[in-house]
């Protein structure tokens, strides 16, 4: 095969772009995407005869490979798809679906101004966690509340505000990696808290915490393993001892849930997740979690807690980098709402409904 010559087979840009189907595509997804389209499908023909030693297709074949070319180009990268797995809570596949009034909590913050940041009572600068804030504590009882981008911001920020330059113990057993290669210790790391490490990884006892407290100890941390269990000859410290040493020792205890949730899945057979009240009754100072997993709202990091260390965590200037958008706080607050009862969570959230569903 003469590859000069099949080389020159190849249609101009401008050739292919006078041909009338290729003419229709310029009308239709603009001219800039389909030239890019055209450049790509003769870039990879050229490559095909170079590498491959293949012939030139015929004029005919190029134009059904630039339609097919700008098609792929012009369709959505985050498209819609239907979850067969199994597995309600998929990162992989989006997490949580949202509730209705949640859509269009969304869908209206999206299309019209709002009092994002405006107190309409005063007629002045409002703070956009007001709108959440008074939801979180009546639901929960926490004294004060702090939303955030992600259950992993919240954590950094928990710690950097709170233990930067200073320890903060946690059990060995619990320094899990969850997606994405994503490791607690790498986040205390960055916080600029000095982790320390106590108990062994099967086995953590009262006594390793307080043999570990030292005058640099800023809290005390538990972080609920999610989808990791160590089973068989294990032991771990329970929250309420936990917040009993802190105590003793004027150290705060900090719990990071994860996939907090507000509605107590055990009864629908769905394992043993601690409630996010059930952390706060034990006398915690702090817990973060998520808002799109097992609550089922949109992406969002919740930190709840005693009003003295919120107030720390609200005036760090890092809190300014994770904070969220309109569109969270609308999908969230309608998402709350809806826990007011709890029969109309169940059945109106989607992630709830699905998780206590029978089979």
């Amino acid at each position: 095969m003469d590859r000069s010559e099949e080389l020159r087979r190849i249609p101009a840009v401008d050739d292919l772009l006078r041909d009338p189907v290729v003419a229709r595509l310029v009308e239709e997804y603009t001219r800039p995407v389909v030239v890019e389209a055209v450049r790509r499908v003769l870039d990879h023909v050229r490559q095909q005869i170079i590498e491959h030693e293949q012939g030139a297709p015929d004029p005919a074949a190029i134009v059904d490979l630039v339609q097919a070319e700008t098609s792929r180009a012009v369709r959505p990268r985050l498209r819609r798809l239907v979850n067969a797995t199994g597995v309600v809570v998929h990162t992989n596949l989006g997490r949580s679906v949202l509730a209705e009034t949640a859509i269009e909590a969304v869908v209206r913050a999206a299309r019209h101004y709002s009092n994002l940041e405006f107190d309409l009572a005063l007629g002045k600068r409002g703070s956009r966690y007001a709108l959440v804030e008074d939801l979180l504590t009546g639901l929960t009882g926490a004294e004060s509340a702090l939303v955030v981008n992600n259950n992993a911001a919240a954590v950094f920020l928990s710690l950097q505000t709170l233990a930067a330059g200073r320890e903060v113990i946690v059990s060995r057993g619990q320094l899990v990696e969850i997606g994405g290669s994503f490791r607690i210790p790498d986040v205390m790391a960055r916080s600029g808290a000095t982790l320390v490490e106590v108990g062994a990884t099967n086995k953590t006892h009262p006594y390793d915490y307080e043999r570990a407290i030292t005058e640099n100890t800023a809290l005390l941390l538990k972080v609920h393993t999610s989808n990791f269990a160590v089973i068989g000859f294990t032991a771990e410290v329970d929250l309420p001892t936990l917040v009993e040493i802190g105590g003793r020792h004027g150290l705060p205890v900090m719990e990071d849930l994860g996939s907090g949730t507000l509605v107590d899945f055990g009864p629908f057979g769905v394992g043993r997740e601690p409630t996010v009240t059930s952390c706060l009754e034990a006398g915690v100072d702090l817990v973060t979690f998520s808002g799109d997993k097992l609550l089922g709202g949109p992406q969002a990091g919740i930190i709840l807690g005693r009003r003295e260390y919120l107030d720390q965590i609200k005036k760090n200037p890092l809190h300014r980098a994770v904070r969220v958008d309109k569109m969270t706080l609308a999908g969230l607050e309608a998402t709350l709402n809806l826990y007011r009862d709890p029969r109309r969570a169940r059945e109106l959230v989607p992630t709830v409904r699905m998780l206590t569903r029978p089979l």
